[in-house]
């Protein structure tokens, strides 16, 4: 019984500005994820207020999404069984301190701010998010 299932992953300016996408592309490869689609994009502000809408009542959504539109994004549609929740678990927590070793974030990760990964929560976000950035 296939799970096939597909997410969205950012890799987030912090890491682009340390040139660690190749690296982080290749955890992603080494954990089974197939990458199926993925570009390179500058987000403006008010697309990166749209695609943390759902943030928006919080108190870190303004730096939130500041932060996402400082500088390159590289943008993938990872693909494999249980692809949300094997993403989820490979990027480790929000905060890099807290995060268990192996993980993304652990490995990369600066602050709580400057995690360097995105991934969907879920597979309603996935699709939703996924549509974002390559429905057109």
């Amino acid at each position: 019984m296939s799970n096939l299932e597909q997410t969205l992953s950012i890799i987030k300016p912090d890491a682009v500005e340390r040139n660690l996408e190749d690296k982080i592309k290749t955890v992603f490869k080494n954990e089974g994820f197939k990458i199926v689609k993925e570009k390179k994009i500058k987000l403006e502000k008010k697309d990166a207020e749209k695609f943390y809408k759902v943030h928006e009542t919080k108190p870190f959504y303004n730096d939130l999404c500041e932060y996402l539109s400082s500088g390159p994004i590289v943008v993938m549609v990872l693909e494999k069984n249980g692809a949300v929740l094997d993403n989820r678990k490979l990027m480790g927590a929000t905060d890099p301190k807290k995060a268990e070793d192996g993980t993304i974030r652990k490995e990369f990760g600066l602050s709580i701010d400057k995690n360097t990964v995105h991934g969907s929560d879920s597979l309603d976000n996935a699709k939703v998010e996924i549509d974002f950035f390559f429905a057109h």
